[in-house]
């Protein structure tokens, strides 16, 4: 089975350049032709900035990973998300470096790096907040568990609904994944 839909499912908002990355889990029949249609799918959106990993996390589950590597590094660039990724074990030198630690630490199993909020595109004092508070006590909860600003978060998750909705409606009408793929 294809990996299309799904992404068009659980990455719209990526998809549309909304947030620099989306994540979701796979029980895929075959994992080697998973990976094969990722890399594939892959090279197809990099010119949209796009990039697609898949990460075997074992007992015939996967979690694929969409993500918009430019986005991805300023966000990382940024002085508070630097200062917390390397208290995290990020040396982070590239984006691909830091992916390629997070898609390790995702495959060995172990401890859940809640770090990846981050690269979900989660404010960092709500990826902070929830580590501290091991997810409970936030305001409200949507894409991700907000304990600072309620009202800007659920302004984003309807905004992450709504465009979800656009892109399946969209899909279901014959638009392709490149076609839906917003350039940047």
């Amino acid at each position: 089975m294809s990996i299309v839909p799904m992404l068009i499912d659980h990455c719209s908002p990526t998809l549309a350049s909304l947030k620099c990355g989306s994540l979701f889990s796979i029980r895929p029949e075959d994992m080697a032709y998973t990976m094969r249609e990722a890399r594939v799918l892959s090279d197809e959106l990099a010119p949209k900035g796009l990039a697609i990993r898949v990460i075997d996390v074992g007992d015939g589950r996967a979690l694929c990973y969409l993500y918009r590597p430019c986005q991805l590094c300023r966000m990382l660039a940024c002085e508070k998300e630097a200062a917390f990724l390397t208290e995290q074990g990020y040396p982070y030198l590239t984006v691909e470096d830091a992916v390629d630690l997070l898609c390790a630490r995702l495959s060995q199993g172990g401890a859940f790096p809640h770090e990846i909020g981050l690269f979900l595109g989660y404010p960092i004092d709500d990826v902070v907040a929830f580590i501290a508070n091991k997810g409970r006590n936030c305001l409200c909860c949507g894409c991700w568990k907000c304990y600072t600003d309620a009202c800007a978060a659920q302004k984003a998750f309807d905004k992450f609904r709504k465009c979800t909705s656009v892109y399946k409606r969209l899909f279901a009408c014959g638009r392709t994944l490149d076609q839906l793929a917003v350039a940047v």
